[in-house]
């Protein structure tokens, strides 16, 4: 937030390092984006003045809070009619253009008109008229397409109305569709340019209209629209949001054998990590190096569309930062003594992966073993988790806590978050979190994700992907379970062995068995060799 004299940006835990080294302090204050939100800021430091906000980059949702703090203040919000970020921001690169393209059945499960039939029966339900999606990963499922047009995540740009009569116009730019896609969309689907919305907007609210607006994406523009137009605006779920979580067998299938090609490149990445590391090498190592690395091996595997984030691959200190990024003034050269975390993903036609792993650079201490035993306790807790139906996240994240809890720390992110199919690395409306009040449900795939971060030392973090299942036990109710989808080898040098209870240590030990007889087979036989030495039961010792 910008005032004509002060200006603050807030940030949650998982960047507070971070904004120490990026942004100047005599620019911004920094705020706790959760304990000191914009809101209160806004409330405390308006005062009488007006605050300009850009109407297409606000949900209604967080504006109604920043107008009851302006109003608090004494001050009023004030709509802009062009972004003043814009109108200084000289070398802002042109809208991309990268092409659209299908998502095919056989990954996808569900035909598009299938999907917009069943999204038009929920408008009919609700006694709306239509719907307007605003998040990009809802077209992309809707339509079975997907695009380029925002980094690691296969999405394009635009925006689509659907009917309850099971009509859909997307607003799109039209050079983004090839002939191969247009052919390929539902007679159901027509193409105008963005620069139409407006219009469809009006002649839908002229009809007095009830239209849904994403109340996570939808820009306040829309609602503004609608109302002045004579139209209802509904602020309410984006009604794609969770039949896109709840992922059907296909794209459950999907996800699996993604995760096997993609473990056998992270797997064929530790060995060469620990290959390069070990004593008497002459290989130098760095962060940007081992990101490289597992990069170069990633490209290898077959039906590789990128990566699904930018890795993360943080040495020693900056391990610690929970969202860090290596550049060439914070790299750091690997030396014994400390820990690596590395956290990244790639995206397949068949499945979108995330996977975190933490590994000793030399012989790892007490201190280290300690935390690092006591993350992978909470991994497995939640691991072998079996709940009623309706159970939150929240209620899972305890679990996943707990055993840091137990020496007195915690960790400032969420345990776990939805991951999408060939989508977004991060997807809603499910969450593990302190805060996750939304039911998990069979298919949804969430990360499992604990960690433990000791700034100016080192960072730990364990994260699989699991999808939740129905328990097939005969039990009193419905129960749900986790099944791990991640193939990668934990760390067992890290392990504190004695202080596994024997359930943690069989967990473990079936988890390495499935590891190693999965990836086995898609390994060189070097790798093969470390992978069978290091998924060994755990109490044969080193």
């Amino acid at each position: 937030v910008v005032l004509a004299d002060k200006a603050s940006i807030f940030i949650d835990g998982r960047y507070t390092l971070q904004v120490e080294g990026q942004v100047r302090h005599e620019d911004f204050e920094r705020r706790d984006l959760h304990d000191d939100p914009p809101s209160g800021w806004v409330a405390a430091n308006l005062g009488n003045r007006k605050l300009g906000y850009d109407p297409w980059l606000h949900t209604m949702p967080g504006l109604k809070k920043l107008e009851a703090a302006a109003a608090r203040a004494g001050g009023t919000l004030v709509p802009c009619e062009t972004n003043p970020v814009d109108a200084v921001w000289s070398n802002q690169p042109a809208a991309p253009l990268s092409p659209m393209r299908i998502q095919s059945l056989e990954h996808a499960g569900k035909p598009a008109q299938e999907k917009i039939d069943e999204i038009a029966a929920s408008l009919v339900e609700a006694g709306e008229t239509a719907a307007v999606l605003s998040d990009p990963a809802s077209i992309a499922w809707l339509l079975n397409m997907r695009g380029g047009d925002i980094p690691d995540t296969p999405v394009s740009l635009g925006f689509a109305l659907v009917t309850a009569t099971g009509e859909v116009t997307l607003f799109t730019d039209k050079r983004k569709v090839t002939a191969e896609l247009r052919a390929w969309l539902p007679d159901s689907v027509t193409l105008q340019p963005r620069e139409a919305m407006a219009r469809a907007v009006d002649a839908i609210a002229a009809d007095s209209g009830k239209v849904r607006v994403d109340d996570g994406s939808g820009p306040v523009w829309l609602v503004n629209r609608l109302e002045a137009a004579g139209g209802e605006a509904v602020v309410a779920a984006d009604l794609c949001a969770l039949p896109k979580a709840c992922k059907n067998s296909a794209e459950i299938a999907g996800t699996r054998a993604a995760h096997i090609r993609d473990g056998a490149a992270l797997t064929t990445f530790l060995a060469w990590i620990n290959h390069a590391t070990r004593p008497g090498s002459n290989i130098e190592v760095d962060e940007l190096s081992a990101s490289a690395k597992l990069a170069e091996y990633r490209q290898k595997v077959e039906s590789y569309r990128g990566g699904s984030f930018e890795t993360i691959s943080g040495f020693g200190p900056n391990g610690a930062v929970v969202h860090y990024r290596a550049n060439e003034q914070t790299n750091r050269r690997f030396e014994d003594g400390s820990l690596y975390l590395v956290d990244s993903g790639g995206q397949y036609p068949d499945g979108t992966t995330d996977v975190t792993r933490t590994v000793a650079i030399g012989e790892p201490d007490d201190d280290q073993k300690r935390h690092f035993t006591a993350v992978l306790k909470g991994h497995i807790a939640m691991a072998r988790a079996r709940f009623p139906k309706g159970t939150s996240g929240s209620v899972l994240d305890v679990l996943a806590r707990s055993q840091v809890w137990a020496l007195g720390a915690d960790f400032a992110h969420g345990t776990g978050h939805g991951v999408g199919s060939h989508l977004g690395v991060h997807e809603g409306p499910q969450r593990v979190s302190k805060t996750g009040s939304h039911p998990l449900m069979a298919g949804m795939i969430v990360s499992n994700e604990p960690g433990y971060y000791r700034p100016d030392a080192w960072g730990i973090r364990i994260e699989n992907l699991v999808v939740v299942e129905e328990d097939d036990a005969d039990t009193e109710q419905p129960m749900l379970r986790l099944s791990t989808i991640t193939k990668a080898p934990i760390d067992r040098r890290l392990v504190a062995v004695d202080d596994l209870t024997r359930d943690e240590a069989d967990w473990l030990d079936a988890y390495h068995a499935d590891v190693r007889a999965t990836l086995t087979p898609l390994v060189d036989s070097d790798t093969a060799i470390w992978l069978a030495d290091v998924t060994r039961p755990i109490r044969e010792g080193a």
